[in-house]
């Protein structure tokens, strides 16, 4: 009997998850407590761009829009775990994009083992989660950077099996 080689290289791995929280003023400050409390580490302020103006929504320039924690490793595969309980383990395919997958939490208050906080209220965030193949750092470094392939990214379709593998993620239309 044959067995069939896995290329380790084609593997796929979550490489960090991102969560983030868009806010102004008084609810910044909420917000950034909230992402501190979920994740235990220290939340960064989102500014906009020295030059960005909107004066439709009110946004100037270097204004602060918003916080946001990144996790990697162990500490972004326990959060995943916990975050994917409060969405009852369910992703949706519309979701699920090239190299990545995103899902909001409308209340954090239904992610398991948070408890409600009186000065936060009622708040949710998004989750970014981020999928790279090994070999993505000739891109990405700094001295003699080269090119990679289309194949080197991470389809929707092996983002599906992953999470359905390791996960037991149900995905729903």
């Amino acid at each position: 009997m044959k067995t069939q080689l896995v290329n380790v290289m084609r593997i796929p791995k979550i490489t960090r998850v991102v969560l983030s929280a868009g806010a102004v003023d008084k609810d910044l400050e909420k917000a950034k407590k909230l992402l501190e409390i979920v994740t235990e580490k220290k939340a960064q302020i989102t500014k906009s761009g020295p030059r960005m103006r909107i004066p439709a929504f009110g946004v100037k320039p270097k204004m602060e829009l918003g916080t946001s924690v990144t996790l990697r490793k162990k500490e972004a595969i326990e959060i995943l775990k916990r975050l994917l309980g409060a969405i009852d383990n369910k992703l949706k395919v519309s979701s699920i994009d090239k190299n990545n997958f995103s899902f909001g939490i409308p209340e954090y208050i239904n992610i398991p083992g948070v408890k409600y906080l009186r000065e936060i209220g009622i708040r949710g965030f998004n989750v970014t989660v981020v999928f790279e193949r090994p070999g993505l750092r000739v891109k990405k470094r700094r001295i003699r950077t080269g090119k990679v392939p289309s194949k080197q990214h991470v389809t929707p379709e092996e983002i599906m099996d992953y999470m359905k593998n390791v996960f037991k993620t149900e995905i729903i239309e």
